[in-house]
């Protein structure tokens, strides 16, 4: 009898751990969906962006009162969870507070105060980010593509991360031997007086409820994530590592607008010959991207790391003038496009054919020609993810696929093709004006 505990949590780790192992697992399937990019070049310029930026935050403290309150709750969540490798050995072994014998009670009350002052300064910090969200309510997070899951998702993070600080500190407050002690009970000394008229027995399991809840909690979050807006937790780092380190102002190549027009500019090319004996006849690859798996992977993680802060929305000037686009909003519904496409190849072995796609089902014609490409929202986001390169990608098939480009972009083409030039005038005439 006295091992069941110990069986019930190993059974309580293996689920949990294993459940968010098979969603990783979908994760990684479903970024590997978009097409391949090679973005391991200046690995130095990598690392420095992945340190600075996802483990430094760097980008984040540049709104200050936002940014001091994300570091707080991203350096007190982390540290606080490497108890979590004590409560490991406790619930496997059926010890208690194992790392006391071996570090000692000094420091080892050093670094439970420490955790203490660090998990009243995160529920602190998330009952401001509740207030500003909901009381505030400020105006980046009440956009229309933050109504529903998006809202309820921002809010149940924030309850998660109150009941996680709040049972650990309740946790050492009402033990007893702990508190006897007098060791690293910084904050939690303040609340043990709450629990002073119950018994030595009501303490026990008040503690223990505490411990279990704490801990089970933990897996929920752990599983949570895969759901959550909450991925950037675990994306923002290989994010940061594979963004583009070119200037915002250059566009890649298309390799096959390239090959499309060397054979236009080759005078032996024939377009219309026949391929060679024995050469592939595959299906030219589309220009531009109308559906998911036309992305490339980079920007399918992008989709994935997506925080939901709005901070790209804020800026967009597009959204600013009352214009259908919203940068979150493009990732949010490329993420779920892609899901549902992972979803439809698990139902089914392999994707079939749903009849839908990004372009119209998800992001409109009109949302993709409101943007400036001013590159603004790829400078505010905190994580260095892209939404232009996704526009710019939707934006070549709607030209080059469907022909669907605005009456002044056609114009404006058509005056280039016969002319040379975006003006409706004949090469010929082009210099009338000086005769005037």
């Amino acid at each position: 009898m006295q091992y069941i505990p110990n069986i019930l949590f190993a059974i309580l780790l293996f689920v949990g751990v294993g459940f968010f192992v098979k969603n990783i697992q979908k994760l990684i399937r479903n970024i590997k969906l978009g097409k391949d990019i090679d973005r391991t070049d200046n690995r130095s310029a990598r690392w420095k962006n992945m340190a600075n930026i996802a483990l430094g935050q760097s980008k984040m403290v540049k709104r200050p009162v936002s940014g001091f309150l994300h570091v707080i709750v991203y350096v007190g969540f982390i540290i606080i969870n490497i108890e979590v490798l004590e409560i490991i050995i406790d619930g496997l072994f059926g010890t208690h507070r194992v790392f006391q014998n071996l570090l000692g009670d000094t420091f080892y009350g050093f670094l439970i105060g420490f955790f203490e002052i660090l998990a009243l300064l995160v529920f602190v910090a998330v009952t401001i980010f509740w207030i500003r969200r909901n009381v505030i309510k400020i105006k980046r997070f009440w956009n229309k593509e933050m109504k529903g899951w998006p809202k309820s998702d921002g809010n149940n993070i924030l309850y998660f991360e109150m009941v996680l600080m709040s049972l650990f500190l309740i946790m050492n407050a009402t033990d007893t031997h702990f508190q006897q002690l007098g060791i690293g009970n910084v904050v939690s000394q303040y609340l043990a007086p709450i629990f002073s008229n119950f018994s030595e027995s009501i303490l026990h399991i008040i503690e223990r409820s505490a411990w279990w809840i704490h801990i089970a909690g933990i897996f929920v979050f752990l599983n949570y994530l895969y759901y959550s807006k909450h991925l950037h937790i675990l994306l923002a780092f290989p994010n940061t590592f594979y963004a583009n380190l070119k200037p915002k102002g250059q566009f890649p190549l298309n390799a096959t607008v390239t090959s499309e027009v060397k054979m236009m500019l080759d005078p032996n090319a024939d377009p219309f010959a026949a391929p060679p004996e024995g050469a592939s006849e595959e299906v030219p690859e589309k220009f531009g991207a109308s559906d998911v798996t036309d992305l490339n992977w980079v920007q399918l993680m992008n989709a994935y790391t997506c925080t939901e802060c709005g901070r790209c929305t804020s800026v967009c000037p597009a959204n600013q003038t009352g214009k259908e686009l919203s940068p979150r909003a493009i990732m949010m519904k490329t993420r779920d496009r892609l899901e549902e496409v992972g979803k439809n190849i698990d139902a089914n072995g392999t994707f079939k054919d749903d009849n839908k796609q990004l372009l119209n089902n998800y992001i409109t014609p009109e949302e993709l020609w409101a943007c400036t490409s001013c590159n603004a929202c790829v400078e505010e986001c905190p994580v260095n993810i892209d939404p232009l390169s996704i526009i710019m990608d939707m934006r070549q098939y709607l030209v080059m696929e469907q022909s669907a480009a605005p009456a002044e972009l056609n114009n404006m083409m058509t005056n280039i093709e016969n002319n040379g030039a975006p003006w409706p005038y004949n090469q010929m005439d082009r210099l009338n004006w000086k005769d005037e």
